[in-house]
């Protein structure tokens, strides 16, 4: 656009010496020379633009070279420092068409990426690469931990315009402020952990850290050193001192309502904003990690041990709890059989009662059988006793043997035998059981 405009201004410039000649001479040429002479028809066409056309093309020519310097298009994602003739200073924030006023227009991007870039990354999109940083943790461990960070120009105007007149260049600005802070950020970050702490867990504490340092100043911390004293076993007879062990312990200060006492830092009195912090890796010393591998061995090896004893504690219990089994399934049985020996006693010895009890029953039978038989016989011989001293008639001797046999019938009559007998049964019934039942028939008989 700035070049057409001045092939305008040149033109206007052209035609402005140029018309005014040609009309002069043409104007002589009608009065000397014949009129039908023939009149070249550029030179007619020069005749007719007027001092006003070839002032509008030149009015033209000079806003086409101007309008540039009056206003400019401003870009999404940059931010612009404006200095006026006057001396004045301005920043244009937000993107579009924006009053320039021939000033003059310093772009600054609003985010910067500080990144740790290694040898094969592209780092041409990246406003401030830079190499590994060096930490040492507490217990002396070295490493190197990569980072990636993104920042963001002050939103306010004016600590915007401090910045640039600061700075005067974004690259100004990220070698001289943003690099070396990340770099000493994260390096005293490395002092508060401790290495074998920060494999062990403390990692996301150390990316919180490292965050929260950017965004709000450095902490004070305070330095503890502890001596630990290490003995040999208490078995041993003598004990004696086998190591001491300094180990230390960083504290954050705090004031007196709680809070974490900060150190600022030169992003944070820039009012530049810490959009993103990615701890990328951290790359501890080999001597380390040989050490980190060894422990890994060895924990390794303890738990194959650890799962051998439990495998070991697993078969004994098995053994113990087959053996119990086996001799509960013995005493099951040899118990089983107890009961069965028992049973067979019992079974015999009611058995043998019951004999005993047929035996008496059959005894007091006897025992009725003779006394009758004893009686009949005292009876016969009382009755042929009788006869003899009497010489009885046959027909007395009838009436005796009459009264003799009604004396027997009543001897007998008088017998008691017994009328209930007890028999047991080889269902495995109890004496006293047997007893009950009889004493019930013997009660049914009476009634």
């Amino acid at each position: 656009m700035i070049t057409l405009g001045i092939l305008l201004i040149i033109l206007s410039i052209l035609l402005f010496f140029v018309v005014p000649p040609i009309r002069k001479r043409n104007t002589t040429s009608r009065q000397t020379e014949n009129t039908a002479t023939t009149i070249n028809p550029l030179f007619l066409l020069l005749e007719r633009f007027s001092n006003r056309v070839i002032t509008g093309i030149l009015l033209f020519g000079v806003f086409i070279v101007t309008i540039p310097y009056l206003f400019f298009w401003a870009e999404p994602g940059y931010q612009y420092f404006v200095v006026y003739p006057t001396g004045a200073k301005s920043a244009v924030m937000d993107e579009g068409i924006k009053w320039r006023g021939f000033a003059k227009i310093i772009p600054w991007q609003k985010f910067i990426d500080v990144k740790v870039v290694s040898g094969e990354e592209d780092s041409r999109e990246i406003e401030g690469a830079m190499e590994p940083i060096p930490i040492r943790f507490i217990d002396q461990v070295t490493a190197r931990a990569k980072l990636s960070t993104r920042f963001q120009l002050p939103a306010n105007e004016q600590s915007f315009i401090d910045l640039a007149i600061e700075f005067r260049s974004l690259q100004n600005l990220v070698q001289t402020t943003l690099i070396p802070t990340v770099r000493e950020v994260v390096s005293n970050t490395g002092y508060m952990f401790a290495a074998q702490d920060y494999i062990s867990g403390s990692a996301s504490d150390f990316r919180v850290a490292i965050d929260d340092q950017l965004k709000l100043g450095t902490y004070s911390v305070e330095k503890l050193e502890f001596k630990d004293t290490l003995v040999t076993d208490i078995e041993e007879e003598q004990r004696e001192i086998r190591e001491i062990r300094t180990r230390y312990e960083v504290n954050k200060r705090l004031d007196r309502s709680g809070q974490v006492i900060r150190i600022p830092h030169d992003i944070n009195e820039n009012n530049i904003i810490v959009a993103q912090v990615i701890v990328d890796d951290v790359l501890l010393e080999k001597a380390f990690q040989k050490r980190l591998e060894a422990q890994r061995d060895e924990s390794a090896k303890r738990q194959l041990e650890q799962q051998k004893i439990k495998t070991a504690k697993d078969a004994q219990a098995r053994i113990v709890a087959e053996g119990e089994r086996d001799k509960a399934a013995e005493r099951v049985s040899q118990e089983k059989e107890q009961v069965k020996a028992l049973i067979a006693i019992e079974t015999k010895l009611k058995q043998e009662e019951t004999n005993r009890k047929l035996a008496q029953i059959a005894l007091e039978t006897e025992k009725l059988k003779a006394q009758a038989e004893k009686v009949k016989a005292d009876a016969e011989s009382y009755k042929n006793k009788k006869l003899v001293q009497a010489g009885l008639t046959p027909q007395e001797r009838a009436q005796i043997e009459k009264e003799t046999a009604i004396g027997v019938a009543a001897e007998l009559s008088r017998i008691q035998f017994p009328q209930t007998m007890i028999i047991g049964d080889s269902k495995g019934g109890t004496p006293l059981e047997s007893l009950i039942g009889a004493a019930m028939a013997k009660q049914l008989n009476t009634k």
